[in-house]
């Protein structure tokens, strides 16, 4: 007996960067953030640049910045894609970033243009070591 067959719908699942941006998929929509490790690095958000809904970028592009009072990094796309979304919570209250880094403070929603750079990405096991590695 085969088992059935589910084509490409995938159940959500959450990738990483080496960069620390997280890339949580359901369906063809990827959520798209900076990590808890990325925000506890930075410090105090105090300032959120986005992206326009419609914009679209490649894997490995900037699509935005976050500022902290330590300093200023660029956000980078974990995946390539069209932004469907972005939370516009962030430009009022930054902080959100520190309190809600990987849940309520994601920064865009993208609908996802090849899912096959997903693989290039690491799982939250490779991403744990990843962080230990980099805190060495």
């Amino acid at each position: 007996m085969s088992s059935p067959s589910f084509g490409s719908v995938r159940l959500m699942s959450t990738y990483y960067t080496p960069a620390h941006e997280y890339c949580k998929v359901d369906g063809n929509v990827a959520t798209v953030g900076i990590t808890d490790f990325a925000q506890a690095a930075l410090g105090d958000i105090v300032f959120v640049d986005l992206p326009e809904p419609g914009d679209e970028f490649d894997a490995k592009d900037s699509f935005g910045s976050v500022e902290s009072v330590k300093a200023a990094s660029d956000v980078y796309s974990p995946v390539s894609g069209k932004v469907l979304e972005v939370n516009e919570a962030l430009t009022d209250e930054p902080a959100l970033v520190n309190s809600s880094a990987e849940d309520d403070a994601w920064f865009i929603k993208l609908e996802v243009g090849d899912d096959s750079e997903l693989e290039e990405l690491m799982n939250a096991d490779q991403y744990k070591d990843h962080c230990e590695k980099e805190a060495h």
